[in-house]
């Protein structure tokens, strides 16, 4: 039997329990709902609608303060930061033949159909795919070096989501990343084992609500 997948809503009423519990700074720069004319005026910059998942995400929280790990490897977005990186990544794809795959890489560099919605620490967006087909939804890593990567794609946000809620309340880890708090309390995602990070301790979070 399928697992059900739980709505984005769900999965960060889970998240935010967890982190006001065990991670106050991270749960501190975990930005308040976004509004329904944020939403609006970004769908009208986009000139796409916003993936369900991600408006429901961003209803919960308009993305981060500052930037943060407690994501495995992504860190959220604001609504503008979502209009701007895809402005961005849009015009520079446009001036360096960006939006054409070329014949070593599987997919363009960017795509107008890809929207951002968190960056990891390198720089590089991770995006839902919007295009037509059996694919849409998925998410991928686009807007750095070569074209967009979809290896080993999460169907949704939302299964993403689910997947770190679950890691935090009932244990195991996100595709072979664990959490573990760092000497300053923030949460992090690293493989199974271990120590310390940069010279600096790691212990496995804690397990479960408080």
């Amino acid at each position: 039997m399928a697992q059900r997948i739980l709505p984005p809503s769900e999965s960060w009423r889970r998240i935010d329990t967890w982190l006001a519990a065990h991670a106050a700074s991270d749960a501190a720069r975990l930005n308040p709902p976004a509004t329904r004319d944020e939403l609006q005026r970004a769908e009208r910059l986009l000139g796409t609608p916003l993936p369900g998942d991600l408006a429901e995400s961003l209803r919960c929280h308009n993305g981060v303060s500052a930037w943060s790990a407690f994501l495995p490897e992504q860190s959220p977005l604001t609504v503008s930061g979502v209009v701007d990186r895809w402005r961005t990544c849009r015009d520079v794809a446009a001036e360096n033949d960006g939006l054409t795959r070329r014949p070593w890489d599987d997919e363009p560099w960017w795509h107008p159909l890809w929207i951002p919605w968190a960056e990891g620490a390198d720089g590089g967006a991770q995006v839902i795919d919007q295009r037509p087909g059996p694919d849409a939804g998925r998410l991928g890593w686009a807007g750095h070096g070569g074209g967009g990567d979809f290896t080993d794609a999460w169907p949704d946000l939302a299964s993403l989501l689910h997947a770190v809620a679950r890691a935090l309340t009932e244990g195991g880890g996100v595709r072979g990343l664990h959490p573990y708090l760092t000497a300053r309390g923030e949460l992090w995602w690293d493989e199974e084992g271990r120590e310390e990070i940069d010279g600096h301790p790691l212990r496995p979070a804690p397990v479960g609500p408080p």
